[in-house]
């Protein structure tokens, strides 16, 4: 018997993978520069590089897409996308974009100047890399405890509410919005308790400042909202993601995750004049009011998932997965961020590589390792996503450094986790096998997408 539900669903389309030799992969990382974003993915055998865009999606999506009306403007599939996520958040207006940094985009140029200041529980990389790119400046203010990895507590991506009133009575005037990541990616697919979103709304509306979420994956928060907070285990996660949203003036989302599709996006919004820059500034760059860059067999594909998401028997098999393979990474005395997320199992690189210096990436030595011993493709989550320098180039280390495998939804069997398990497992048996690794080229922003690297 396995420790999860098993799959609400019959596999019915399969696509081969192939696992290339070691001394085949040994060459393509090379060939990368050591960098698992360029490896092309038909090299990697299992891929946990991000679960963006890289769900399966339903005989119900597949028939919805043969029926895209592609019409340039007003496309009955948009209106159908309108209705479903309108009646989920309760926004008065909804917005398509192509993917998610592209709402992030444009929401932020349309209000943020720079010396602006956006508080959030933790930022993602594409947000703090749009937020920066303006001339503001992104706030991490998350609790002390979803900042340790081995620490068990049911909500570690909560905001620190004293911070936030603190940042608030510091930055007065200079805070277009405050954010909330659900669930908090950065810090191990952690969830955000219901009781935190809506404290955190009240003491932004009672300075004027308006709350959005990032709503990437928000049906796994609520899930866990169900599953672990006090009094809310009788509702259903359509009721709770419905009280979620009301707490907000506003959403950014990436359909690619909870909405279960391979592209695509939207901005909710209550604010008229904010929806009309959003719009004028979209026209520009996406595409007209009614398709945001999208084909209309793509809203039609959102439309479905977005309620197939909020299913709970999808919802328990989807978190159920992770906690099992979490489990098995504990068993093999791997250390993970604990509890388990909703997405993904983190590796807490810093733990499992103690005697490696930050400064020379063990979380990146650590991908480099994953494939070259097992064709797996993983990301770091740690300083060369998210490190800094000071004034005087010193070295800034994020508070943890993790590698994440982000399992993609309704892809991967748990045959194929135990065979990651069985990688895992001879790493630690030779940790000889990762490298530190050093920086030879970077760009200004979001390093870790197109950095390149030479191992020590």
């Amino acid at each position: 018997m396995i420790d999860f539900p098993a799959e609400p669903y019959r596999i019915k389309s399969i696509e081969p993978i192939k696992l290339r030799s070691r001394s085949e992969r040994e060459e393509i990382i090379r060939k990368a520069k050591f960098n698992i974003f360029k490896i092309p993915a038909d090299d990697i055998y299992i891929d946990f590089l991000t679960d963006s865009g890289t769900s399966a999606m339903s005989d119900n999506q597949w028939a919805g897409i043969m029926q895209g009306d592609e019409s340039y403007a007003g496309c009955r599939n948009y209106y159908h996308f309108e209705e479903t996520i309108r009646a989920i958040t309760g926004f008065k207006h909804i917005v398509p974009v192509h993917q998610g940094r592209a709402g992030e985009h444009i929401l932020f140029s349309s209000i943020l100047k720079p010396g602006d200041n956006v508080p959030c529980n933790t930022h993602f990389d594409t947000t703090r890399a749009n937020i920066e790119y303006l001339g503001a400046e992104a706030h991490d203010l998350l609790i002390d405890e979803g900042k340790q990895a081995g620490l068990l507590h049911p909500f570690k991506g909560n905001i620190n509410l004293e911070k936030l009133g603190d940042f608030i009575k510091k930055n007065n005037g200079k805070i277009p919005l405050g954010t909330m990541t659900v669930t908090n990616n950065t810090g191990g697919g952690q969830p955000v308790s219901l009781e935190n979103i809506r404290r955190a709304s009240e003491i932004l509306h009672s300075h004027g400042i308006p709350f959005f979420i990032d709503a990437c994956r928000y049906a796994e928060n609520c899930y866990f909202i169900k599953m672990r907070e006090p009094g809310q285990e009788k509702r259903s996660v359509r009721e709770i993601a419905r009280e979620m949203f009301s707490y907000a003036d506003g959403c950014i989302m990436s359909a690619k995750k909870d909405g279960l599709a391979n592209i695509g996006g939207f901005i909710g919004l209550n604010n008229d004049d904010w929806h009309e820059r959003v719009t004028n500034k979209m026209i520009l760059i996406e595409g007209f009011r009614t398709y945001g860059g999208l084909a209309g067999r793509d809203l039609e594909a959102i439309a479905r998932g977005m309620e197939e998401a909020l299913d709970e028997g999808y919802l328990a098999h989807r978190v159920g997965q992770i906690k099992s393979f979490g489990d098995l990474l504990l068993e093999a005395a791997i250390p993970i961020v604990q509890p388990t997320g909703g997405h993904a199992v983190f590796v807490d690189a810093a733990a499992f590589l103690p005697d490696m210096p930050r400064d020379v990436y063990p979380g990146w030595g650590l991908t480099v390792a994953l494939y070259r011993e097992g064709g797996i493709r993983a990301v770091e989550i740690g300083t060369v996503m998210f490190g800094k320098r000071d004034r005087n180039g010193k070295q800034i280390f994020p508070p943890m450094e993790l590698v994440r495998m982000a399992v993609p939804r309704r892809v991967y069997t748990e045959s194929h986790l135990k065979y990651v398990v069985s990688v895992f497992k001879r790493i630690a048996e030779n940790r000889k096998m990762i490298h530190g690794v050093r920086i030879t080229y970077e760009p200004q922003f979001l390093r870790h997408f197109t950095a390149e690297f030479e191992e020590i």
